[in-house]
């Protein structure tokens, strides 16, 4: 069965769908599913590192998790237009030494004519917090 992708130009409902499939892969930690929304050669922001290709994509993906341990986030669509999409996101982790941290960002997204992701630019900002301030 052929693997269908939800194709811009974007309505409303298909954002959502969007943003909810990237937040549910996300969320499984796996490298190798979540590289396959991205294209072959996806231009990446990511904080400070410059990421290009989606091999590159999974490498990284591999030492965020190694170093983000139980990763929980939550993602939420801003604005889309035709083939690209702005989504704020919230996520939590703690390191190896038990200190937990509340991760905030903005995406811009854009996407090619088959719906997979060519660029991803993301801002992120780390707040410390207590256990017992989590909420993902």
């Amino acid at each position: 069965m052929e693997k269908k992708y939800l194709l811009p130009p974007f309505t409303l409902e298909t954002a959502l769908q969007k943003v909810q499939l990237a937040e549910d892969a996300w969320n499984s930690k796996d490298p190798e599913r979540v590289c396959l929304a991205y294209t072959i050669d996806t231009e990446w922001r990511n904080r400070t590192d410059f990421i290009n290709g989606r091999e590159e994509v999974k490498a990284f993906l591999v030492k965020k998790w190694q170093k983000e341990l139980d990763y929980k986030l939550k993602k939420e669509l801003w604005g889309f237009r035709e083939n690209r999409m702005a989504v704020r996101f919230e996520y939590e982790w703690r390191d190896e030494n038990g200190q937990w941290y509340r991760s905030y960002g903005n995406e811009n997204w854009e996407f090619d004519e088959h719906g997979l992701m060519r660029k991803r630019f993301a801002s992120i900002n780390d707040l410390p917090i207590d256990e017992k301030d989590r909420r993902l």
